[in-house]
């Protein structure tokens, strides 16, 4: 990518450029066409997919970084993707990996922390308003007590509106699979949003 594009690209984009720029002086090899591949599924998918982590973690920072970690780690491996169609699911799947680990390790993003005790005036997206009402609280708490895989289809589905098919790709499990996994997380829901 030419550095006469950079300063049209949006400004999210500039830390997931200068992360690819340190790859590569770290000796990484990622190439112009997989940089290009994934500056082009920033601008499509990069919204969408930090929706999807801050579903699974409550900062909205941790939520970027998980995302531009995400794009980076395709643009390191965009060869190994066998249909450009692909890339999508492969960054879905790459985000849900990411979040449990974030979750799992009680992670704080370093931007948080820099943030932290300081006023920011932001305005909230639809994400975070929707993330804020107590009806959706609770709905959001009882997704995130779900098994993992129970979790990740009702997300998917309800949250993401993907497919079934686009839910199969994405976690690398069969339809069915998918279709049980909707019907016994939506059981599970209804169980606990009905006793609380």
């Amino acid at each position: 990518m030419s550095a006469i594009a950079l300063p049209a690209l949006a400004r999210p984009l500039a830390p997931f450029l200068v992360a690819i720029a340190i790859a590569r002086q770290q000796g990484e090899v990622i190439s112009d066409a997989a940089e290009e591949l994934v500056v082009g599924l920033f601008h499509r998918e990069g919204r969408s997919l930090v929706r999807l982590a801050r579903l699974f973690v409550d900062d909205r920072d941790a939520a970027e970084d998980i995302v531009q970690e995400a794009f980076l780690r395709l643009a390191r491996h965009a060869g190994k993707i066998d249909s450009i169609d692909r890339a999508p699911a492969y960054l879905r799947s790459i985000v849900l990996n990411l979040a449990r680990d974030h979750n799992r390790r009680g992670l704080v993003s370093l931007r948080h922390r820099a943030t932290a005790g300081r006023e920011v005036d932001v305005v909230e997206d639809t994400g975070d308003q929707v993330a804020r009402t107590e009806e959706n609280r609770k709905v959001l708490e009882a997704v995130r007590r779900l098994p993992a895989r129970q979790r990740d289809c009702i997300t998917l589905k309800y949250f993401e509106e993907l497919t079934i098919e686009q839910i199969a790709s994405t976690l690398g499990v069969s339809q069915n699979s998918v279709k049980t996994h909707l019907q016994r997380a939506m059981a599970a829901l209804d169980k606990k949003l009905t006793t609380s």
